[in-house]
């Protein structure tokens, strides 16, 4: 079996967290562009954890212009197996109020300004992300939230929406109507390049305010939201503890392939790839591309 290297993308608050061994900033580079920032290379209780600042220390970097490409192919080259988002979010149902976590299994991505692929002219790959969130790392995300007292609900759907403005209330009141259950910016398409790289991947959304569709609360407030934001960084803290000590530190195969996707993706004959591409990526598809 593969050796589990547990990756964590996510504010900058979650690589405080006491008890990291061996910790070192480490820079990684891309050939898909500039990494948000240098990963933090630590263990727990011997797990290798990676740690990513989705948006660069002192959030620097709006969700429209990370490069996704270029922080999953790093996380991907750090050794990750295994990818757990904690992202925060706004509600679009009553019964996840601010400081309520929620492990979703569905996204719907309204982004329009970002590159999905890794694979594109010279090199065609279709994966299915049909079930985005792989099953066993969401149950051990879960398990850690409710093992930690956090309140938690397994099961959702996760609007993208590009930002980097917030909802206006016809947009809120929409997705709510399609039943989707949180809305962010950061998780797509961070989801499918995470797929593409076969790497398992879950995300934790932590609520930190009603989106405006709530008539008894004001329009979203970037002050308000900070102050919920610092309570759920220290129970995210406890999750990624609790949730890296109980970690199988030998990768188990994941029930839905997401650790093997690209194994009937890629269509383009070997003699027809672009060589220049099949370069990039080394990394993200070397694998299968080693056996064409």
């Amino acid at each position: 079996m593969t050796r589990s290297v547990l990756g964590i993308v996510g504010g900058s608050g979650l690589y405080d967290i006491p008890g990291l061994e061996k910790a070192s900033w480490e820079r990684v580079e891309s050939p898909w562009g500039d990494v948000s920032d240098d990963i933090l290379f630590a263990e727990i209780d011997g797990l290798p954890i990676r740690f990513l600042p989705r948006h660069g220390r002192g959030h620097r970097v709006s969700p429209t212009h990370i490069d996704f490409r270029a922080n999953i192919d790093a996380l991907k080259r750090a050794g990750v197996t295994d990818l757990v988002s904690i992202s925060a979010c706004g509600s679009l149902k009553e019964h996840y109020p601010p400081g309520h976590f929620v492990v979703v299994d569905q996204f719907i991505d309204r982004t329009f300004a970002r590159e999905k692929s890794f694979f594109g002219t010279g090199l065609v790959a279709h994966v299915s992300v049909a079930d985005p969130i792989s099953p066993l790392l969401a149950d051990a995300c879960f398990a850690a939230a409710k093992a930690e007292g956090i309140e938690v609900s397994k099961g959702g759907t996760y609007l993208v929406m590009e930002g980097p403005q917030f909802s206006t209330r016809a947009e809120s009141l929409l997705y709510r109507s399609w039943g989707c259950d949180v809305i962010g910016m950061t998780n797509m398409p961070e989801a499918k390049l995470a797929r593409e790289a076969e790497i398992c991947y879950a995300t934790v959304a932590m609520v930190t305010d009603y989106d405006c569709w709530h008539e008894d609360h004001a329009e979203v407030d970037v002050a308000a939201i900070i102050e919920v934001m610092k309570h759920n960084t220290e129970k995210a803290q406890r999750l990624v503890l609790n949730l890296a000590r109980n970690f199988p530190k030998e990768h188990p195969a994941c029930p839905i392939g997401s650790d093997r996707a690209l194994d009937v993706a890629i269509i383009t004959r070997p003699d027809a790839r672009d060589p220049a591409l099949v370069a990039k990526l080394d990394a993200v598809a070397g694998r299968v591309l080693a056996k064409s």
